[in-house]
């Protein structure tokens, strides 16, 4: 670059000469009116690995910065506007239709037809359900609150850690000398640590909208990561993905949709009859999340020992130590319990499902090795997700809750399979998935004779004291 002549302006640097992207870069040089940026400063954006981000990432978030700098702060720690926009643009880069009429008229008449075969075979009802032909656009936006809910207080132990990192690498920089500026005036570089924290609360919603518009081009219906993500009693079917489902399996595309129908109205009627189930499933993410805690050292070490010059292990940084969370006890609990339910809802929904396609499928069967298949590898969205909230959404036990159910039905008939959701204090325990026969013997057991008349003798003590009802009182 040749040097400029007395009364020009210097040309503002390049990315090479800054080591940021152009994006970024213009985000802060009008933080000092244009002025270059410090070294010191570009060093540390470097060192967070900002500069290995996707462009298309990069771009939104240099947005989002300046979005930041033109309203007041806020205290949520995922901003729901950016994730949904960036899942938006992630699902809008691949084939995503708008449903037509005629794949809304395939989801009701799916539906419908699901619905018979399903009282055939269970008492579970979840009122009238209706079916419903999604594009993944639409799935993202009916599921990002959910999500929201969920990850928020993951984004913000993450954000408080790492702005407790940050605020140690701004305290390193010291007295900072800005060339062609001067030094900075005193409180500078603490006011740029609120900007920082909320610059990565803004890349933690980016990341979000991120997992979620990948997830969308995965999952084949509304709740088939086994979370209640949309509100019953629609049952949804994500249209383009069955069609692709069912090119892969080279089955003709009626089963696909007529088989998917029945699982996702088995789910659907489970959250819906019993409520505390999918209370339970969201009650079980939140817990976990809520006693999330950072390893803020490990993550101060990893921003200063970073190798710029290694792109690779900057990402390695990002995907391990810098989000990675060490689970405590409680959040082995809330793990533990969450596995379980997750295994029990989708046990119960294989069963069901087998029993009611059976005999009107020819490929029953094969799809529902596929989907056991797909649930069990899980996808590169899914892993990606689970990396960024610390959670793998996938039943372990599936096969042994599957065996529990089709026990519970051996020795009492659909009627005692299925009131084992009646109320919380009777579902299984992981214990009982590990002697479902015991189980089995448990629930199928009549009160005995003891406990009756114990209760008979409760009632004739209340009686004889004088504390009973007053027949007389309406």
């Amino acid at each position: 670059m040749s040097e400029p002549h007395e009364g020009e302006v210097p040309e503002r640097r390049s990315d090479d000469e800054s080591g940021l992207p152009p994006q970024i870069a213009e985000v802060f040089r009008n933080l000092t009116g244009g002025a270059p940026i410090p070294p010191e400063m570009v060093e540390m954006l470097r060192n967070s690995g900002i500069a290995d981000l996707d462009p298309q990432m990069l771009s939104m978030m240099a947005q989002q910065v300046q979005t930041m700098f033109s309203r007041g702060p806020s205290e949520d720690p995922v901003d729901l506007e950016v994730a949904r926009d960036v899942a938006r643009k992630v699902t809008a880069a691949s084939a995503d239709p708008v449903p037509s009429a005629r794949d809304q008229e395939e989801a009701h008449d799916s539906v419908t037809v699901a619905g018979l075969w399903l009282d055939a075979v269970t008492s579970v009802a979840g009122g009238s359900q209706r079916g419903r032909a999604w594009s993944r656009a639409q799935w993202v936006e009916a599921s990002m609150p959910v999500w929201g809910d969920l990850v928020a207080p993951v984004a913000q132990g993450v954000a408080d850690a790492v702005g407790a990192a940050m605020a140690a690498q701004l305290a390193d920089l010291g007295d900072v000398e800005i060339p062609g500026v001067g030094r900075l005036p005193e409180g500078a570089l603490s006011e740029m640590q609120p900007i920082l924290r909320r610059l990565h609360g803004s890349l933690f919603s980016l990341q979000l909208g991120q997992g979620v518009g990948s997830l969308a081009g995965e999952v084949l219906t509304g709740c088939e990561i086994g979370l209640p993500l949309i509100a019953g009693p629609d049952v949804v079917l994500l249209a383009e993905s069955v069609r692709e489902l069912a090119a892969g399996l080279e089955i003709d595309a009626p089963q696909v949709w007529l088989y998917l129908a029945v699982r996702e109205s088995a789910r659907t009627r489970l959250f819906v009859d019993n409520r505390w189930i999918a209370e339970d499933l969201l009650a079980a993410v939140r817990d976990y999340a809520a006693d999330i805690t950072i390893d803020t050292a490990g993550i101060e070490q990893a921003i200063s020992s970073i190798d710029v010059q290694n792109p690779a292990a900057v990402q390695e940084a990002l995907q391990g130590q810098l989000f990675t969370a060490e689970p405590s006890v409680a959040q082995r609990r809330a793990l533990a319990r969450l596995e379980t339910s997750l295994a029990l809802v989708e046990g119960w929904v294989d069963h069901v499902t087998a029993q009611a396609t059976a005999a009107h499928l020819p490929q029953s069967a094969a799809l529902g090795e596929a989907v056991r298949r797909r649930r069990a590898t899980g996808g590169p969205a899914e892993r990606t997700f689970a990396a960024l909230v610390g959670l793998e959404l996938r039943p372990r036990r599936l096969r042994d809750a599957a065996n529990l159910f089709a026990a519970l039905e051996a020795r009492g008939g659909p009627e005692l399979r299925d009131g084992a959701w009646e109320h919380p204090d009777l579902a299984p325990t992981s214990a009982d998935l590990d002697d479902p026969l015991g189980y089995v013997e448990r629930r199928a057991a009549p009160a005995g004779d003891d406990l009756d008349a114990e209760l008979d003798a409760l009632l004739h003590r209340v009686q004889d004291e004088g504390d009973g009802p007053d027949p007389e009182r309406p």
